[in-house]
């Protein structure tokens, strides 16, 4: 769909007394890119429930513009809370392509940003950057990773309040143009709203990401491996749930990204074990397969963190 056709009408255009609802739905195009959320995200279900209720009202909305009903540009500006590794950034740019697809964001792209990417260190920087970051987002989606990091009241030389100023100020003007995601902790992003309520009032959804749950990580685990051509084998995936439930007591634990990273590490102790023996012929099934020793050779099980091997240490 072309930037142009993507466009809600405007008044002045003849309105229509009636629409097809199904064949709105599918004129725009929307379906592919809630199942491929779904695809993408294992659970998560009020977060797709919420993300299908926002593409349901700007649908309608839509609707509503062609019928010369609605009087105002809905806000669109959102906050997605949450640990890390829940999902936040892939929902962001999913929900920029329905934007896109709807006609609310002339382009669909997402920029993703944190404080270091708004914030100058001297005076005079910091207003710059913010605008730099700003204009590239224009048309699109602009994510705030840790938002709440912008701002920082017990240095008295902290420049993010600026930038804040900045985005409050074009998160009203510009509103029509860009749609701003805060993201980050939940409490973090509470304490934040009370200290700024400008955003809070701003805000039209806020979403919060539920962490997963045990099952569901290693469904996602096992996704993982399939896209990558391995597979547990029935010991080693015995071993990785025992895994799972040690290392999500553990501090610094990120959900869907903890377990990408395990799964990188436990590749790297199959790989070790396959090349240890070099006087072999190697079959599919061999490179394919990932054993227990390769689960249980990580620290976790020792009561250690799991992290790449040191020179002084063990996987």
């Amino acid at each position: 769909m072309s930037d142009a056709a993507a466009k809600p009408p405007v008044a002045g255009e003849t309105p229509v007394s009636s629409i097809d609802l199904r064949h709105e739905f599918d004129a725009v195009e929307i379906a592919p890119v809630l199942e491929q959320l779904d695809r993408e995200l294992i659970g998560l279900k009020p977060v797709k429930t919420r993300i299908r209720e926002i593409a349901s009202l700007l649908l309608v909305e839509r609707i509503r513009q062609k019928m010369q009903l609605a009087t105002t540009f809905p806000t669109l500006h959102m906050s997605f809370t949450g640990n890390p590794g829940t999902g936040k950034t892939t929902v962001a740019m999913r929900m920029a392509g329905i934007l896109h697809k709807l006609g609310f964001v002339r382009r669909g792209h997402v920029i993703s940003v944190t404080r270091d990417d708004l914030v100058g260190q001297y005076i005079g920087h910091t207003a710059p950057k913010t605008k730099e970051i700003l204009k590239k987002a224009m048309g699109g989606v602009l994510f705030i990773d840790e938002a709440y990091y912008l701002y920082r009241p017990e240095n008295e030389r902290d420049y993010g309040q600026e930038s804040i100023e900045i985005l409050l100020q074009i998160m009203e003007s510009q509103r029509e143009d860009l749609v701003v995601i805060l993201a980050g902790y939940g409490d973090r992003m509470e304490k934040f709203f009370q200290s700024n309520p400008g955003f809070r009032s701003r805000i039209a959804h806020h979403i919060d990401f539920p962490d997963y749950n045990d099952d569901e990580l290693l469904f996602i685990a096992e996704q993982m491996l399939r896209d990558q051509n391995y597979s547990f084998s029935a010991q080693a995936r015995e071993a990785f749930i025992r895994y799972i439930a040690a290392r999500r007591t553990q501090p610094l634990f990120s959900n869907a990204r903890s377990i990408r990273n395990a799964l990188d590490r436990i590749r790297l102790r199959q790989a070790n074990r396959l090349v240890s023996n070099l006087d072999r012929v190697v079959t599919s099934q061999d490179l394919m397969s990932i054993e227990s020793s390769d689960v249980l050779a990580s620290r976790v099980f020792s009561g250690g963190a799991d992290r790449p091997r040191t020179s002084t240490g063990t996987p």
